[in-house]
């Protein structure tokens, strides 16, 4: 596999031997520890998951597992609670955020983010009772609707942002949120198209989905103020394995089929 370090300050350190004065702090701790720690909240399909093995699988962690790979060194997990996350970043717990975030102002105040990696949107997942009833979110801008979703996590900002109107329950997963939809105590989840494509497809007697994102949301990896040569290792190994079609592969691995499936069921 190439080296898509080559020409950058750090090549060097990389490949074993000693860090340069141009690495950053996060760069050199990688380094210096031969590990890369990275953040995640496993639970997020088809993003970061458990399986039944025990082990933790989906797109983002074979995206990691491969920049460690290309780093030459050892790929470290570290699954956290989400509302945890950008803290357990920020004291030094890991060195970058690769579960799914979305990419916003007032996150971006507190880390950096790589360019993003994929784009996604909310969508919804509606009880069947208002199928035909409820065709657009603004639709469920009322007082007589209940909307679930996830704590701390772009789909409760949307809701809150565009639904005002609406009763809103939020909860500290996605997957109990949701089934207060499918068990009939709420009228809509609202959460993020991937998770949601994926939870229809197992529950189509359950829950109709909206699948129409009515959000603009990219994600990208999160990392420490304060280092810009990180960001251009994750920026350039980004364009690496789009251009040379790994990103593809991987893509359609996890968002096109649904072999893994049996590996988290």
């Amino acid at each position: 596999m190439r080296k898509f370090f080559t020409g950058l300050a750090i090549t060097a350190s990389l490949l074993g031997a000693s860090i340069t004065a141009q690495a950053g702090p996060v760069l050199d701790d990688i380094v210096k520890s031969g590990e890369l720690k990275v953040c995640f909240d496993a639970g997020y399909m088809p993003f970061e998951m458990k399986s039944k093995a025990g082990q933790f699988i989906g797109f983002d962690i074979d995206m990691s597992k491969l920049l460690a790979k290309q780093m030459g060194v050892k790929y470290v997990p570290v699954n956290t609670a989400w509302d945890g996350i950008i803290p357990t970043l920020l004291t030094g717990k890991c060195h970058m955020i690769n579960g799914g975030m979305t990419i916003n102002t007032q996150r971006n105040m507190r880390v950096n983010f790589a360019d993003p990696y994929i784009v996604i949107g909310q969508s919804i997942l509606l009880n069947p009772k208002l199928k035909g009833k409820i065709n657009d979110y603004k639709d469920l801008n009322d007082p007589q609707y209940t909307i679930t979703t996830k704590l701390g996590t772009t789909g409760e900002q949307a809701v809150k942002r565009l639904l005002s109107k609406a009763k809103i329950n939020v909860f500290e997963t996605q997957s109990d949120a949701v089934l207060e939809v499918t068990n009939g105590k709420a009228d809509a989840f609202i959460y993020d198209l991937p998770f949601n494509a994926i939870y229809f497809a197992q529950n189509k007697d359950k829950i109709v989905h909206l699948d129409k994102p009515f959000t603009f949301e990219p994600l990208g990896w999160a990392v420490a103020q304060g280092d810009p040569e990180m960001l251009n290792v994750l920026n350039n190994f980004l364009r690496q394995i789009k251009g040379e079609g790994t990103y593809d592969r991987l893509y359609a691995k996890w968002f096109e089929s649904d072999a893994w499936l049996d590996q988290v069921q």
